[in-house]
This record gives structure tokens, sequence and C-alpha cells, in this order.
């Protein structure tokens, strides 16, 4: 199933001429690119099964959909956003300042990150201490930390390629950006002595790093444009495009469902979705589109959404986040410290 889906498309590009009791018979969602295909693929099934059309959804990234999202409540503001990293306690206070003070969080499953390439290249195994030091903006040098003179993979161990140092990857809106920085660039830094003990997660602007943008897709592209370059994206866009792109090794390894679940594999992370509670008698059809994104037909082991790249949730943990979905639970400030 093509990842932008084009009824969705459809519907967005219509958003603007839909009269409003209509328009607020539709959810409008924004949020993760990450989790974007998942919950374009649940709006299209709500879309053909329901009598409501379906949603509009908009990929904005994780805090841009969360700063949407906590704008404030009623017409004009998103009634859901998705975020592939947990709302953070300053997005939290952001929204209640605003009068967002009714939120129900989704949890829906886990995903990694993946550090690809094209797969006409030699499959690589890389530590995430090699990664930090080809992305790092500063890096230590003779006890002191100086700009990043890494331009070849090569010149950071000699068992690496000797192709130069290209990554495509998210922009700081990004909740995969922020995950990356926290699971591999915090985790590679935080021992080392030369940054006082203290993580560090300062990304080089020199040209090394790519600003790709929110679409993941775009990325993939680029990377069978240039086959020297890697690519950073959801684990799902790599599963999607095995037959073009291998996801390397992190610290011994592979990218793969099982290790995701686990969390052995070192680079993963949950998926979420926000619900703006005060929504709920306004936009009806809000709660029964995240009743069936919540169901086993979706985020379930055999559900539809395994099929592009969900890894799901263990049985107790999907029913938990599918009863507190249910029961419209909320969020707390002290469920996310």
């Amino acid at each position: 199933m093509n990842r932008i889906l084009k009824t969705t498309a459809v519907a967005a590009a219509v958003m603007g001429v839909i009269g409003v009791a209509q328009a607020r018979e539709q959810v409008r969602i924004v949020g993760s690119s990450t989790v974007y295909p998942f919950a374009s693929y649940v709006a299209e099934e709500f879309g053909a099964t329901t009598q409501y059309p379906t949603p509009v959804i908009e990929s904005t990234g994780s805090g841009g959909g969360l700063r949407l999202f906590c704008n404030g409540v009623g017409e004009g503001t998103p009634d859901i956003t998705n975020a592939s990293r947990r709302m953070k306690t300053s997005e939290f206070e952001r929204c209640n300042e605003n009068g967002v003070t009714d939120i129900t969080e989704a949890k829906i499953g886990y995903d990694g990150i993946a550090f690809a390439q094209s797969n006409d290249n030699e499959h690589l195994n890389l530590t995430r201490e090699q990664i930090f030091k080809a992305l790092a903006a500063k890096v230590p040098q003779d006890g002191q930390l100086v700009d990043n003179p890494y331009k070849n993979w090569s010149d950071i161990d000699a068992s690496l390629p000797d192709r130069e140092i290209i990554v495509y990857g998210p922009p700081t809106t990004s909740g995969t950006r922020d995950a990356f920085e926290e699971l591999v660039m915090e985790a590679a830094s935080e021992d080392m002595e030369a940054y006082g003990g203290e993580a560090y997660t300062d990304i080089r602007a020199d040209g090394a790093y790519i600003d790709a943008g929110e679409n993941d897709n775009l990325i993939v592209q680029r990377l069978a444009e240039n086959t020297d370059a890697f690519g950073i994206f959801g684990y799902s866009f790599l599963e999607e495009n095995a037959d073009t792109l291998d996801g390397a090794t992190i610290d011994g390894v592979e990218p793969e469902p099982e290790a995701i679940s686990s969390g052995e594999y070192p680079v993963s992370r949950s998926l979420f979705f926000y619900i703006k509670n005060q929504h709920t008698e306004e936009v009806p059809a809000m709660y029964d589109y995240a009743n069936l994104f919540m169901s086993e037909q979706m985020i379930g082991p055999m559900g539809y959404l395994k099929g592009i790249g969900l890894i799901p949730l263990p049985e107790e943990a999907r029913a938990e986040a599918r009863q507190e979905v249910e029961s419209h639970a909320k969020l707390e400030l002290s469920d996310l410290k």
C-alpha cells in the first residue's frame, strides 16, 4: 500500500472549501511523519467503513504537531496529534496554559530508527560512537573539543568505507530527530570525559548532515540518487523499501522487529497519538477513529499495521493502552516525569 495515500491528500486539499458542519464531522490530525502512514491507513479504513468522511492528516513532525495541538481548543485547532516520541513536560504545560487541559495518550506500538544506505553497498556494522563521531558538531581530539574534522567514514575508523560522510536526516521539529539525539548522540557521549560527563547532542552544520524535511519518502529517494549517503528514518520505511535499502547493524544488533520490540536494538522507541478530549462532543467521529486505531485489527500481531511496519506491543500492554483510550483516561503531568 502506497505510503502517501491519495484520499487523505485530496481531503487535505479541499479542506478549505468544506462547510463548517461537515468539517466538524471530519477529524483533523497533525504530527509525526513516522506515525503518518499508520494513521493514514486507519483513516482510509475509517472513511470507507463508517458514515464519517476520511480524516484529514497533515505530516508536520512530532514537535510541530504538538505545537499546533497545544495552541488551544475549538475550531482551527487539531483534534489529534501523532508523535514518534512521548509528549514532553514543557509541551504538556504549554497545552494547559492554552486551555488544552484534558488529553488522552494512546501508545500504539514500537518503531526502530534505521541508519540506512543503498543496498548497492556492502552491509555495515556501526557503533553508536562511530555514528556520533560522524555527526557531532564538536569531537574530542588531543584532549580538547574541536570542530568535527572528519570528512570520510574511514577517517573515523580505518575499517569503515572510504566514503564521504553524507547523512540525510529529519529536522529539529521531528520526533525521529529527538529520539536519534537521545538514543545515539546522548548515549554515545554521556560517558566521554571530554564532554564533562554531560550528554552532547549538537549535530554538525557543515554539510555532512543534511536536513531533508519531514517526508521520509524523500530521504529514501535521495539514497537511490546518492549511493554514498546514509539516511535516518523509521524502521517501517526501511521495511517498505527492503528491495533497495540496507539498514546498518548498530552495536551488533540488526534492525529487525523482534530486536526492536524487545529493546535489544539500541535505537528503538515507542509511538503515540494524543487526543484532545475537549473536542469529544464537537467532533463525534474522533473517538470512533481512535478506537479503530487501537483495535486488534489495526495494532495487533496479525493487524493491518504490522504489515506496513508497526512493531506491536505485547498483549498486556496493548490491552492497557486500549483501555486508556476507551475510558478517555486523562493524562497527568506526573505521567510524563
